[in-house]
């Protein structure tokens, strides 16, 4: 059995459950899934769990993601980005600055309230905004709130007085369920001019980033060599105490028993043989079982 996260850096043009499905058949294997969607047009990192670390998604699902992407103001689409209809057009006559687009993206910095595009997955009475959007159908999007740790400006803007239209590179920090392409339409209310996302590419996600990444199809076509690209489960736990179990208590933990740890900590990866074995948190006077990950070996 594999177990591990596989980092996948995604094409453009495919779905997240594309990937999922090609490494499902290539490497034969049952226990399977990725962290955190991708869309189609978005490229980078995609972590896939595999075996064992199926196990971790959702704790996965709770890290940090960042990404870099391009913008352009001049005008907006009803999706956000360049594959939805074209809403408005406002042609500039002469260049934004770097300091006034900046300082728009640093309003958004903090704790926000966020609408999803349209066309997401989010459901609405059971079914996904973009089958409303695709019905031609009204619906009330629900709002949420997300985490943006940094939104900055990279480089300097180009400015196509030709189209009336600027484009802008950024990087950007945030928590889990943050729409990037609602970020930058959202530069229109502080800017008093449309926007839209150009393109975007995920740089980090569940604590790995692209320069641990491998292309689908070096997988694909040489799925034996997967070996070389496997992040073991213990990496993930990097931000952990990890301690090394006894025999007993290591007999203990196969039992889901609870046990003493000589620890502050008020959650601890347990390791057995340099295998990270179970995640145990405290309660009390002694830590109880939490995730178990017996077969990680």
């Amino acid at each position: 059995m594999i177990n591990g996260i596989l980092v996948i850096d995604k094409d453009k043009g495919m779905t997240s459950a594309d990937v999922v499905y090609q490494l499902r058949k290539a490497l034969h294997i049952k226990k399977i899934g990725h962290a955190g969607t991708l869309d189609p047009d978005v490229t980078g990192v995609l972590p896939i769990a595999l075996g064992q670390a199926t196990k971790l998604i959702e704790l996965m699902h709770t890290k940090n993601k960042e990404y870099c992407g391009t913008g352009i103001l001049g005008f907006s689409t009803d999706s956000y980005d360049l594959s939805g209809k074209l809403l408005q057009v406002q042609n500039l006559t002469e260049q934004l600055s770097a300091e006034d687009i900046s300082k728009a993206m640093q309003q958004f910095v903090g704790r926000i309230e966020q609408v999803p595009p349209i066309y997401s997955a989010v459901r609405v009475n059971g079914r996904h905004l973009y089958e409303y959007a695709r019905e031609n159908i009204t619906v009330e999007r629900p709002k949420r709130l997300v985490n943006v740790f940094s939104y900055n400006l990279v480089g300097t803007p180009t400015f196509n007085k030709e189209k009336g239209q600027e484009e802008f590179s950024f990087q950007i920090e945030c928590s889990k369920g943050t729409y990037v392409r609602s970020l930058v339409n959202d530069l229109s209310n502080k800017l008093n001019i449309p926007a839209t996302m150009k393109s975007l590419r995920r740089t980090a996600s569940s604590g790995f980033d692209i320069s641990q990444a491998v292309k689908l199809d070096d997988i694909v076509c040489n799925p034996s060599h997967i070996v070389e690209y496997i992040q073991p489960i213990e990496t993930f736990f990097k931000d952990y105490q990890q301690l090394n179990l006894t025999e007993d208590q290591w007999k203990k933990v196969q039992n889901g028993a609870a046990i003493s740890l000589q620890t502050n900590e008020k959650q601890v990866a347990l390791r057995y043989n340099k295998k990270v074995k179970a995640i145990y948190h405290v309660k009390g006077h002694l830590y109880c079982p939490e995730l178990m990950l017996l077969q990680n070996k």
